[in-house]
């Protein structure tokens, strides 16, 4: 439906996936077809797809919530070479395995979808390209009467173009961005981010920003390669948040820290670990809770993605 060709509109389409029973697939994995059509029993097939127009998109997320009366929004923003059928399909998978109550909407931007560097480059500059639309989008549903609270996930590069638009948000309106705003909980997974860039970015926000959860892998490769091609700085998604300055600067920042290393199992992609473990990370988190042990000042059960679960 879209390519990794840029665009100076946003445009807008309705997806419906069909994904096979549980006892069919690996949860944590999209499973698809071999060949086309693919079989419902075994594949993730597309059901039906539209495109719409702006109105017609709010229309479209008003039904949603008053069909499966639920009226919180979950945001996805994919990352590096993800062509939008991969995002599509990811996005229903992690609803779906992680039993989140809330209308899936994802934020697709023009990925080339290819794992080479040129690709790598040109999607960099994308998610610069991307980031004002990410927060029409997110204003967009600001003011959708039927919806009562908006989560934002971000993986890998998207993490780029979600923090942007949030110190966006902070400058152009901080009483919204901090207070008003419907969204509610943001969730950083492997951000493929500097370090002191991030930092320079909390910086510019202040207070005006909703609550951050950050999810690392310690073992991650791909932003380990990242971290070459960008000077040898550190990138967010791979910090140890155990060693200093990053202990007392994500306490400091109130962020919650979840170290998703520990997680690892034999083959697995430390990179995508958080979608293909979605019932132990969700597991994590509400242990944690069950202890007390949260970074942040906030009540535990503004835990983003516990509450979205429960």
């Amino acid at each position: 439906m879209f390519s990794g060709e840029r665009s100076d509109e946003l445009s807008f389409a309705e997806v419906t996936v069909s994904i096979p029973p549980d006892a069919s697939r690996k949860i944590g994995e999209v499973q698809w077809p071999a060949r086309l059509p693919g079989d419902p029993h075994r594949d993730f097939t597309t059901v039906s797809a539209d495109y719409l127009d702006k109105t017609r998109f709010s229309a479209s997320v008003a039904a949603a919530v008053k069909q499966s009366g639920r009226n919180k929004v979950l945001v996805f923003v994919h990352g590096f070479n993800n062509r939008f059928d991969d995002a599509v399909y990811r996005l229903a998978q992690i609803v779906h395995d992680s039993k989140a109550p809330v209308v899936p909407v994802l934020f697709t931007w023009p990925s080339r979808g290819e794992l080479r560097l040129r690709a790598y480059t040109y999607d960099r500059e994308s998610a610069n390209f991307s980031r004002d639309a990410l927060d029409n989008v997110l204003s967009s549903l600001d003011s959708q009467p039927a919806v009562s609270e908006v989560y934002l996930l971000a993986h890998s590069m998207g993490n780029w173009i979600a923090l942007e638009a949030l110190r966006t948000r902070a400058i152009r309106s901080p009483a919204v961005a901090s207070g008003r705003s419907k969204l509610k909980h943001v969730m950083l997974v492997a951000p493929d981010v500097d370090v002191d860039v991030f930092r320079s970015q909390l910086s510019r926000m202040e207070g005006a920003r909703p609550p951050i959860a950050l999810f690392v892998s310690r073992d991650d490769g791909a932003l380990s390669l990242s971290k070459t091609l960008w000077g040898d700085v550190p990138r967010l998604g791979d910090i140890d948040p155990n060693q200093e300055p990053y202990q007392s600067e994500l306490k400091r920042d109130r962020i919650d820290v979840y170290d998703l290393t520990k997680l690892a199992v034999a083959g697995d992609d430390a990179h995508d670990r958080a979608f293909e473990q979605v019932g132990p990370v969700v597991a994590m988190i509400r242990k944690r809770m069950a202890q007390g042990q949260v970074l942040s000042e906030q009540h535990a059960a503004a835990n983003p993605l516990a509450r979205l679960a429960e």
